[in-house]
């Protein structure tokens, strides 16, 4: 491993925490609230993992599985008993994170959701590459998966198994609208596969769909630059797609995002059909209800911040 230039090496084989090396901000328009949102990432020291920080409330809010409060078409960050103390939509911004390496960084912002920008996580991740990754003077902890974990809901389920190196990721997906239809993509997450294969694929809904979102108040930021839409079997936006299997190279991008919030890389293989948000999260939350599905290496780092949930899910 240590032959391999940085960006193909597996996210997890870095054996030293990063951060940013620089503050940077950025101005958008949150996708479900339609709202105006400045957001900064900011380096943070080691163990402190990812934190949203709500500028307007003065409250921190940990990117942790078990803050997630509500997965419809996003995943949405909650302080327990407090549904005021939110962020939503933070799964391109994770997954930008876990993409580039980043371990600990504190998020501010000054409203509910993070901005969309154009749908992707490739703003997120050119803001990370623009800030610089600083290596800092502290082991990584990876969480290793030691026996297989299911969740399922119907046909959708996802799971964990042990094995490999690293994080190995498949999905599959089956829409009836002929312009998504069914989809399937395996890749190993490295920098360089994340970049290339999952980084600039766009969230997606389909047409019918847009106007009942609207009603129940989500979608008010949505439009073509931040989203495909697909009506049967056409692409609506005018440009198209950007990669072939788009949809379910996102579905991976929002994986990858979700999974971060175990609170470190994972080290295993990750397979789901016709799974999102909730799927990930209740894996997640099946991975850590017994000790003996996982394990911590590096035990140099048993202590950290972020592995908080580690005494918990253990008690």
């Amino acid at each position: 491993m240590d032959g391999l230039p940085e960006t193909l090496r597996p996210v997890a084989a870095t054996a030293c925490q990063h951060t940013l090396k620089s503050a940077i901000s950025c101005v958008g328009t949150g996708l479900h609230t339609g709202q105006k949102v400045t957001l900064s990432l900011q380096p943070a020291e080691p163990s402190v993992g990812i934190v949203f920080r709500r500028t307007d409330l003065g409250v921190d809010i940990p990117a942790r599985y078990d803050h997630v409060a509500d997965t419809r078409l996003c995943t949405m960050l909650a302080l327990p008993g407090r549904l005021d103390a939110r962020v939503g939509t933070v799964e391109h911004l994770m997954a930008a994170f876990a993409g580039a390496g980043v371990d600990n960084a504190v998020v501010t912002l000054d409203g509910p959701e993070l901005p969309v920008l154009d749908g992707s996580a490739a703003p997120f991740l050119f803001l990370i590459d623009c800030a610089g990754v600083a290596e800092q003077a502290a082991p990584r902890t990876v969480i290793e998966i030691c026996r297989p974990v299911r969740v399922q809901d119907g046909l959708a389920f996802a799971e964990l198994r042990p094995g490999g190196f690293g994080l190995h990721l498949s999905a599959s997906i089956d829409f009836e609208a002929p312009a998504i239809g069914r989809q399937a993509l395996s890749l190993h997450l490295t920098e360089r596969s994340f970049r290339d294969e999952l980084a600039r694929a766009r969230t997606f809904t389909q047409l019918p769909e847009i106007e009942t979102l609207q009603a129940a108040g989500l979608a008010l930021g949505g439009s073509l630059q931040n989203a495909l839409v697909v009506d049967g079997a056409r692409i609506v936006n005018p440009e198209g797609l950007r990669m072939e299997h788009e949809f379910v190279r996102h579905k991976l991008l929002d994986a990858v995002g979700d999974l971060l919030l175990a609170g470190g890389p994972i080290q295993g293989r990750f397979i789901a059909h016709r799974s999102g948000h909730a799927l990930n999260n209740a894996l997640l939350h099946a991975l850590f209800a017994d000790a003996a599905n996982w394990r911590l290496s590096g035990a140099e780092t048993l202590g950290r911040t972020s592995y908080g949930f580690a005494a918990r899910a253990a008690a």
